[in-house]
């Protein structure tokens, strides 16, 4: 195979796709290049069909390569790269979600898709290349997909959209939007925003169209030079039953023929014959109903195989006829209008020693969230090939087995735990306030205790309770909804509001949307269609709307606004900035002083490098304590400020006296005391605390100390009152007896 390249341009910049150089063994590779970010991407197809499954086995991979951006792991020990960081399985997802409705629905062998960032340029984001490499190779290779499609990002800064904006400048966008899908149609949407009217995220979608067309024509040029024929999925079909006598018995076609009419005269009966309110009544109708087809087809002579064939396909049956009631007679299996939410409640406040705590149920929903407060220091470290750095708000979500009624493994979060924490993450991510204003790391935990439906907008919901509950300046509550639809290959749709368990059928989407009154801050879209329209796309962000206006009233009867004081439990960070050339003082040699305040005083200490200092500490006592240490030692000392002095070192000429933390002072033998000192230890030793007054700062920042200034004149001792003999005599003249003797007493 030759090597072939192909070049473009978008939004100005360098757009390639280069065939025939790389990978050659898979089924199909291509490198992807925007700008200088490079993207190997390859698709593998196992030669035969998986048996024993009814989902389509789709795999894909995105791997970041530190290389890519020049960097090495920063771990001591290990340096190759591991588990894929959350923002890779965020990017893998994104491209799943993009690819998958494309599938043809029968198509079981397992593909994989492989996506290797190769370089990163730090400006071109790597998604966005790894999104079009995955449709171009796909599309390029013998994988039957119904592609090719288009990715792009939207940001809008100053009020101008912006198609795939840098990274410098995605950090003055208000809007992170990434669209996929084909000629008019979307199969995927992901946005951050900060509080986006709907108006404009559909403006941005509508934007985005001509650009995804334009990349979608690009890659029809590659597959007409590069591309390999199409293969049709293969159907492994049983083997046909015979009777003893050689007869063979029903067809395939005629099972399929045989269930389809049972599920339509039977299922619609029981399944609606009331409202089902609960997920376990309607489960326990459609179970009952499973084992009635199963005794019917016995009876009618088909065998164990062709029963498990119609097994297969009754499900598939079953939410048919949901849809078909949704579109005929807008009727729901739960007896809710489409527009309608399941019955909402929030409450906080439920556990007596965490920092916050928040409940919210919708439906049979239920999720438990539960905020921690801590230092600067508890940050997380962030490391990859388009990040680095510490992230201080974080969102962490749980999914258990007994949360859908299932036993299951408690293993290490999976794609699907950490995909939905960070949508929540991200929808609160605008309104947590700036660490100048709220300096404390914050930790959120959602617990999902009951699921069906959403649970990822209902962890959304529980956080922003229990944030309030906290005690977390907020500045707007965030509540989130998953948007639904029904809709059949002639083009009619229904949008439901508040999807769940049977809804969620062939033809359907998942559209979430979260936000606050005054607009959008995340969606998230991924549809089981072949794309959405845009029409379909506006109806659902106006009644989204509607139902989360609705959410946030019900949890403004809990709490409105976030509580005035913190947690009796939660640790007190005080905060306050000293010169950043003192620094090194506060810290010492090796952090010897730094050290020994967070081990006296039980703290945690963090200093900024623009000398903002937060001191974190759960005894307020101790927390005094370390902000006065620190305050004394990037303390400049005055004339005329008065101390007492610990004396830390004797020389003949004085006394050293320390006054503040690692700030000493001379005190000159001539400034211990108002009479004449002949040694130094004569008044002070080391060890002595004693009063002292600021006299002098000479031009080295030397400081002059003096006792002897705070001593009133009349300060001597006692038999000092009088000179003594000596010193009478220094005083008088010397006269010489010119040779006269001693003088002889008289009698």
């Amino acid at each position: 195979m030759s090597v072939q390249t192909f070049e473009t341009e978008l939004a100005g910049t360098p757009l390639k796709i280069k065939t025939g150089q790389l990978a050659l063994q898979a089924t199909a590779s291509c490198e992807v290049s925007y700008g200088e970010t490079v993207v190997l991407a390859t698709a593998v197809m196992s030669k035969q069909p998986r048996d024993g499954i009814d989902y389509f086995p789709l795999m894909v991979e995105y791997e970041e390569r530190l290389y890519a951006a020049g960097k090495i792991k920063g771990s001591r020990w290990i340096k190759r790269e591991g588990r894929p960081s959350d923002e890779a399985v965020l990017t893998a997802r994104l491209v799943d979600r993009a690819i998958r409705p494309l599938f043809p629905e029968e198509l079981k062998n397992e593909v994989q898709v492989i996506l290797t960032v190769l370089s990163y340029d730090e400006e071109n984001d790597p998604d966005i290349a790894s999104l079009i490499a995955a449709s171009a190779v796909l599309s390029m290779s013998s994988i039957p997909w119904k592609g090719p499609i288009g990715g792009v990002r939207i940001g809008q800064v100053e009020g101008e959209w912006v198609v795939n904006p840098t990274v410098e400048a995605k950090t003055k966008s208000n809007m992170n939007l990434i669209v996929a899908g084909g000629i008019d149609k979307v199969t995927m949407i992901e946005a951050d925003a900060n509080e986006v009217l709907e108006k404009e995220v559909y403006d941005a979608i509508e934007f985005s169209q001509k650009h995804i067309k334009k990349i979608i024509k690009f890659i029809e040029e590659v597959v007409a030079k590069a591309g390999d024929q199409k293969v049709a999925p293969e159907i492994k079909e049983a083997a046909e039953e015979e009777t003893e006598d050689g007869e063979k018995k029903a067809s395939i076609k005629e099972v399929e023929e045989l269930t389809k009419n049972w599920v339509e005269e039977n299922v619609s009966k029981k399944l609606f014959a009331k409202s089902l309110g609960t997920k376990s009544s309607r489960k326990g109708v459609v179970y009952e109903l499973a084992d009635e087809l199963a005794l019917y087809l016995e009876e009618q002579g088909v065998g164990k195989d062709r029963r498990a064939k119609a097994a297969n396909m009754y499900m598939k049956l079953v939410e048919g006829v949901v849809t078909d009631a949704i579109l005929k007679d807008s009727k729901r299996v739960d007896g809710r209008k489409l527009t309608e939410i399941r019955p909402l409640s929030s409450e906080i406040a439920l556990l007596p020693r965490t920092h916050g705590s928040g409940l919210f149920n919708r439906g049979e929903t239920q999720v438990l969230s539960v905020v921690t407060l801590g230092a600067p220091s508890d940050e997380q470290m962030l490391e990859g090939i388009d990040e680095s750095g510490t992230k201080r708000f974080m969102h962490h979500y749980n999914f258990p087995g007994f949360c859908v009624g299932e036993v299951k493994p408690m293993r290490t979060p999976g794609r699907r735990e950490i995909g939905h924490g960070a949508l929540a993450e991200r929808a609160l991510q605008p309104m947590i306030p700036l660490k100048d204003e709220f300096p404390y790391t914050i930790r959120v935990v959602s617990e999902v205790l009951g699921s069906n439906g959403s649970s990822s907008m209902g962890s959304t919901c529980g956080s922003t309770l229990a944030l309030m509950d906290a005690g977390v300046p907020i500045k707007k509550p965030v509540a989130g909804i998953a948007m639904g639809m029904a809709s059949d290959n002639k083009g009619n749709y229904k949008i439901l509001t508040d999807l769940q368990d049977l809804e969620d059928g062939h033809g359907g989407m998942d559209f979430k949307v979260a936000g606050t009154v005054d607009g959008i801050t995340v969606i998230q879209m991924d549809t089981k269609t072949d794309g959405l329209s845009m029409q379909i796309c506006k109806e659902t962000l106006e009644q989204a709307k509607t139902a989360r206006l609705e959410i946030l009233k019900n949890m403004a009867k809990a709490i409105a606004v976030p509580r005035p004081e913190l947690s009796q439990y939660a640790p007190r960070i005080i905060s306050f900035s000293i010169d950043p050339e003192k620094i090194r003082d506060v810290i010492g040699p090796g952090g010897k002083i730094i050290n020994e305040i967070i081990n006296k005083t039980g703290v945690d200490i963090d200093i900024e490098q623009d000398g903002m200092v937060m001191i974190t500490a759960v005894s307020e006592e101790g927390g005094k304590k370390a902000a006065e240490w620190i305050k004394n030692i990037v303390r400049v000392v005055e004339v005329g400020e008065v101390f007492e002095g610990k004396i830390t070192r004797i020389m003949d000429f004085g006394a050293f006296a320390e006054v503040l933390p690692n700030q000493e002072g001379l005190i000159h033998i001539s400034e211990l005391a108002q009479r004449h000192v002949t040694t130094v230890t004569d008044v002070v030793n080391v060890g002595d605390k004693v009063p002292v007054k600021v006299i002098k700062i000479d031009d080295l920042g030397r400081i002059n100390l003096s006792m002897k200034a705070l001593q009133p004149q009349s300060d001597k001792r006692p038999d000092d009152s009088r000179p003594s003999g000596s010193e009478q005599r220094d005083k008088k003249p010397f006269k010489p007896g010119f040779g006269k003797g001693p003088r002889k007493p008289k009698h």
